[in-house]
C-alpha cells in the first residue's frame, strides 16, 4: 500500500516549524506533499510558511505559502478562500495549532489563558467553520487535528491551559466526526506524545523547568517506554495514513502516537 495523496489538495494550518528542525505541521505539509498532494501551508510567521513551502518545491512538490492569525475569523476565511481559488477543493484540513504557557489557575495571568484558550479551540472552530462547507458540498474530506497525550492524563499540571484545551479538542473532533460521517467526512485526531520537536525549547518555563536543555531531553527520553522520545515524522506518518483512501472507515479516532507512553495513564 502506497498511502498516495495524488490529486488531494491539503491545507494545513500551523505548517511552520518554531525553531530550527523539524516541527509537527512543517513534517506533515512536507509528507502530504511526498505522498502527492498539492499543499497550501498557512502559518502566523510566513516567513515559517515559506521555509515549508520551500522545501516542498525543491523537491518537486507544489505548495502555496499564506499567513493567517487562526484566532482572526476574517484571515482564516481568506485562507480558506485562497486555498479554493488555487485548486478548487480542499481534501485534507490539517490543524496543527497549538501554545501552552506555564502556570496554574493561581498564576497564569488571565490574558494569557484566553490566548490558550482561542489559539488552541477558537482556532478549530473557526477553521471547521469555513472548511466543511466546501467538504460538504463536495461530499468528500478528511479532517485531522493534532491534539497531546496531555489530553487523556495530568503528566504537568502547570500546563493546565493546554492539558484542558487539547482534552476539549479531542471532543471536538469526535463531535464534527459523527456530525457529518454520512455526508462523507471524516475527522481524526492524532495524540503526540513525548516528541523532540523546537516546541519543547520555545515554552516559555519548559526548559527551566528541567534544569536545561540537555536535562529536559534525558529526563523526556527516559519517560518514553522505547527510551527515546519521537519525533515530527512520526506524527506525519500518521497524518498521512489518517487522510489516505486506504483508511477511509476510520472516524472519529483519537490516536495516540507516543511509543506506548498513555498505555500507563
Amino acid at each position: 500500500m502506497s498511502f498516495g495523496l495524488d490529486e488531494k489538495v491539503a491545507l494545513v494550518f500551523g505548517a511552520g516549524s518554531c525553531g530550527p528542525g523539524w516541527g509537527n505541521g512543517k513534517a506533515a505539509a512536507v509528507a502530504y506533499a511526498r505522498a502527492g498532494a498539492s499543499v497550501v501551508a498557512v502559518d502566523l510567521d510566513i516567513e515559517r510558511a515559506d521555509e515549508t513551502r520551500s522545501i516542498i518545491e525543491q523537491e518537486g512538490g507544489n505548495c502555496l505559502a499564506l499567513k493567517a492569525d487562526v484566532t482572526k475569523a476574517g484571515e482564516v476565511e481568506e485562507a480558506v478562500a485562497r486555498t479554493v481559488s488555487a485548486h478548487g477543493r480542499i481534501d485534507i484540513l490539517h490543524s496543527n495549532v497549538g501554545i501552552g504557557d506555564m502556570g496554574n489557575p493561581i498564576d497564569l495571568a488571565e490574558d494569557d489563558w484566553d490566548h490558550v484558550i482561542d489559539t488552541n479551540l477558537k482556532s478549530i472552530f473557526l477553521i471547521c467553520k469555513h472548511v466543511l462547507p466546501i467538504m460538504l458540498e463536495q461530499e468528500s474530506g478528511v479532517i485531522t487535528c493534532i491534539s497531546s497525550v496531555a489530553s487523556l492524563g495530568v503528566r504537568s499540571p502547570e500546563l493546565i491551559g493546554y492539558n484542558v484545551t487539547k482534552a476539549a479538542l479531542n471532543h471536538f473532533t469526535r463531535t464534527i466526526a459523527i456530525g457529518y460521517a454520512a455526508r462523507g467526512v471524516r475527522a481524526n485526531a492524532i495524540l503526540p506524545g513525548l516528541m523532540n520537536t523546537p516546541m519543547i525549547y520555545h515554552v516559555k518555563g519548559h526548559v527551566a523547568q528541567y534544569g536545561g536543555e540537555e536535562a529536559m531531553v534525558s529526563s523526556r527520553d527516559a519517560q518514553s517506554p522505547t527510551g527515546k522520545m519521537g519525533d515530527a515524522w512520526d506524527v506525519a506518518h500518521a497524518a498521512v495514513f489518517l487522510a489516505s483512501d486506504e483508511a477511509n472507515y476510520i472516524n472519529g479516532v483519537i490516536l495516540p502516537v507516543d511509543g506506548g507512553l498513555s498505555c500507563g495513564i
